[in-house]
C-alpha cells in the first residue's frame, strides 16, 4: 500500500511562505503557499479536510488543503513542513500522532476524527504596510536554535499593532489651553483698558470742575461770595472792573414827563444791567445850585445832565439816548413786539367811551406791540408812587434787548432804520454795537434790572445804594449835600415871574445851595421862612437876612423834599437890586 506520507518529500526544498498573523503571544504565523494543481485532478466527493493544521494559528479559520484520493496512485505534491509556536520545524510523523502540528487522521468517508481538535483553515491575508513581509523560508536556517536566534533579530517595533503612533488629540488641547489663555489675557487687557477710560474721565471732570468753580469765582458768581442781589463779581477790584454806560432818557411827547435809566455792560463780569434812576435824584447845577434829575433833563439838556450824573454816582457815562416815545414805538415794531410780565392794566389812550377793554392786560408772557409797550412804560395809576411807572419803562427796555440782534451789523441796522437823531459823541454804529452786546447778555439770562435807591430829599445813601453805586456802577455816591451849604427851596408866591431868579443870585452869594421850589398857585401877602430841624432853626434864620425878610417870618413847619429849609415868597418881598 502506497502510503503519501512520504518522509523523503520533506526533504524537497521548501515551498514560498508567507504572514498571515500572530498568535496570542505575538509570535508571527506563516502559511505556505499552495503550489499550481495539475488542471485535471480526481475528485474524491469525500475529501472533506485537509492536513497541517496549526493549533496556534490566531485566523480562526481552517487552512484550505488539496483534495485527496485513497485510491490515487500518482504522484501527490509535497507537504510542506510544520512549524511550532517559536518558528521551529516540528519532526515529522507520518501517522499523524502525537503532534498538534501534524494533520488530522484520515477518515475514508471524510469526516474528521474525534480524538483531536478541529483543525482551523488559515486565511490568506493581506499585506500590511506597516509590518514587514513574510520571511523567505528558503534562505532560512534549517537548525531550529539558529532559525529562532535569527529570526528574533529580524524583530522590528513597527511589526506591532500596538506601536504608539502620534495622535492629534495632544495638538487640540494644546490649541485650546493657547485659546483659553488669549482669551483670559484679552479680558484682562480689555478691563485695564476699561480702568485706564474710566481713570481718565474723572480725571477729566475734576478739572472741567475745578475749571467751573474757579471762573465761578473769579466772576464772583459763586453764592455766598458776591455782594447780596449783585452779580457782577467782587473777586476783581472794582476799580479793575470795565463797564460801558449809556444813560437813556425817555421823553413822553403825549404827556409831560421824563424816564431815566443807565444802561450798563460790564465787560468784566459779563453782566448786563438796566439801572433805573428815579426823577427826584438830587443833583447839582453847573453854578452849583441843587436840582433834581426831572428838572435837570428838561432845562440843562444832555450834556449838563450826563456831567451831573457822572459827579453824583462816580461813574463815566459815554453816551446819551434821547428816546422818545414815537421812537420807542416804532423799535418795539421793528424787533417783532416784545414779550413781558404785566403788572397792571392799561387803559387805551385813545379810547373815547369810558369803560373800554384795557390796551395791555395784566399777566404773565403778554405780547405786547409798539403802541402797547409805549402806553405801559409810561403808564402810572392814580395813588401809585412815580417809581411804579418807573419799573414799567425798566421792563419794557430788557424787552426790547431780547428781541434785538445780537450781531453788531444787525442791531446798528435796526437804530438807522429808526432815522434817529442821536446826541453826540453818540452814533449810529456805537449805539447798534453797545446794544448787541446787551441783547447777547439779555439772551443768555444774564440781563437783570435794578432801582437806585434814594432817600425823601433825593440824596444817596451810602449804605442804601452800595449795591448799585459801587456793585454796579463801580463808583461812590456823592450827594450835593456832601459839603456845609445849607439847602434852601424857593417857591414863588409873589406873582412876578423874576424874584425867584433875583433870590436864587443872592442865596448863591450868600454860600447857599438853591433849590427851586416851583410857583405856587396864588399870591401870598407875607414870605415865609421854615424849616423842620430845631438845628437848622440857625440856618433859616440866616437865610431870612440874606433875603431881607424879617425875623418873624422864620418858622416850624413842613419843608420840601431834599431842602433844609423852604422859603415861600410873599408880596412882601423887595429884591435887592430893585
Amino acid at each position: 500500500m502506497n502510503d503519501r506520507y512520504d518522509a523523503g518529500d520533506a526533504g524537497h526544498g521548501a515551498a514560498p511562505y508567507e504572514l498571515v498573523g500572530y498568535d496570542e503571544y505575538g509570535q508571527p504565523m506563516y502559511r505556505q503557499i499552495p503550489a499550481q494543481q495539475a488542471p485535471q485532478q480526481s475528485y474524491d466527493p469525500y475529501a472533506q479536510q485537509g492536513y497541517g493544521y496549526d493549533p496556534y494559528a490566531t485566523g480562526g479559520r481552517q487552512q484550505p488543503t488539496q483534495s485527496y484520493d485513497a485510491y490515487d496512485t500518482g504522484q501527490q505534491p509535497p507537504v510542506a513542513p510544520a512549524y511550532d509556536a517559536y518558528g521551529s520545524q516540528a519532526p515529522y510523523d507520518p501517522y499523524g500522532a502525537g503532534t498538534q502540528n501534524a494533520a488530522a487522521p484520515y477518515d475514508p468517508y471524510g469526516q474528521a476524527a474525534t480524538s483531536g481538535q478541529q483543525p482551523r483553515v488559515a486565511e490568506q491575508t493581506a499585506y500590511i504596510p506597516q509590518q514587514a513581509g513574510p520571511a523567505d523560508r528558503s534562505q532560512a536556517p534549517q537548525d531550529p536554535e539558529e532559525h529562532s536566534a535569527s529570526h528574533e533579530r529580524d524583530y522590528h517595533t513597527e511589526q506591532f499593532a500596538f506601536v504608539e503612533e502620534p495622535n492629534g488629540d495632544s495638538q487640540d488641547v494644546i490649541d485650546w489651553l493657547k485659546f483659553t489663555e488669549n482669551r483670559t489675557e484679552r479680558r484682562e487687557e480689555a478691563r485695564r483698558r476699561a480702568r485706564s477710560r474710566i481713570v481718565a474721565l474723572l480725571v477729566v471732570l475734576a478739572l472741567v470742575a475745578v475749571g467751573g468753580v474757579g471762573y465761578l469765582w473769579y466772576a464772583g458768581k459763586l453764592p455766598g461770595l458776591s455782594s447780596s442781589g449783585s452779580k457782577t463779581g467782587t473777586a476783581t477790584a472794582v476799580g479793575a472792573q470795565k463797564r460801558d454806560v449809556i444813560v437813556v432818557h425817555l421823553h413822553n411827547t403825549g404827556k409831560s414827563g421824563t424816564s431815566t435809566a443807565l444802561l450798563v455792560d460790564n465787560t468784566t463780569t459779563k453782566q448786563g444791567t438796566t439801572v433805573l434812576l428815579p426823577n427826584s435824584l438830587a443833583l447839582s447845577g453847573d453854578d452849583g445850585s441843587a436840582t433834581t434829575l426831572a428838572r435837570s433833563v428838561d432845562g440843562d439838556g444832555a450834556s449838563g445832565t450826563r456831567d451831573q450824573l457822572d459827579t453824583v454816582l462816580g461813574t463815566d457815562i459815554q453816551g446819551t439816548w434821547r428816546l422818545d416815545t414815537p421812537y420807542l414805538q416804532n423799535l418795539v415794531d421793528l424787533v417783532g413786539n416784545i414779550d413781558i410780565d404785566t403788572n397792571a392794566d392799561v387803559p387805551d389812550p385813545d379810547a373815547k367811551k369810558k369803560g373800554a377793554s384795557p390796551l395791555v392786560h395784566q399777566g404773565k408772557a403778554q405780547t405786547l406791540s409798539g403802541k402797547m409797550a409805549v402806553a405801559y412804560a409810561t403808564y402810572r395809576a392814580a395813588g401809585e408812587a412815580p417809581n411804579a411807572q418807573l419799573e414799567r419803562f425798566g421792563q419794557v427796555m430788557q424787552g426790547v434787548l431780547r428781541k434785538v440782534s445780537s450781531d453788531a451789523t444787525g442791531a446798528t441796522t435796526t437804530v438807522q432804520t429808526l432815522a434817529q437823531i442821536l446826541d453826540p459823541p453818540l452814533t449810529d454804529k456805537d449805539l447798534g454795537a453797545f446794544l448787541a452786546k446787551l441783547a447777547d447778555l439779555a439772551k443768555g439770562g444774564d440781563y437783570r434790572t435794578a432801582l437806585l435807591p434814594v432817600q425823601s430829599d433825593g440824596t444817596l445813601s451810602a449804605k442804601t445804594s452800595d449795591s448799585v453805586v459801587k456793585d454796579i456802577l463801580g463808583g461812590t455816591a456823592k450827594s450835593p449835600d456832601a459839603g456845609s451849604a445849607v439847602r434852601v427851596s424857593v417857591q414863588n408866591a409873589t406873582g412876578v415871574k423874576d424874584d425867584v431868579e433875583k433870590a436864587r443870585v443872592v442865596l448863591l452869594n450868600g454860600g447857599f445851595t438853591f433849590r427851586e421850589g416851583g410857583t405856587a398857585s396864588g399870591t401870598q401877602a407875607t414870605s415865609k421862612v421854615l424849616y423842620a430841624d430845631a438845628a437848622d432853626k440857625a440856618n433859616a434864620t440866616e437865610v431870612a437876612k440874606t433875603l431881607g425878610l424879617p425875623a418873624g417870618s422864620v418858622a416850624k413847619g413842613t419843608v420840601s423834599s431834599g431842602a433844609d429849609v423852604s422859603v415861600v415868597l410873599g408880596s412882601d418881598y423887595k429884591p435887592a437890586s430893585s
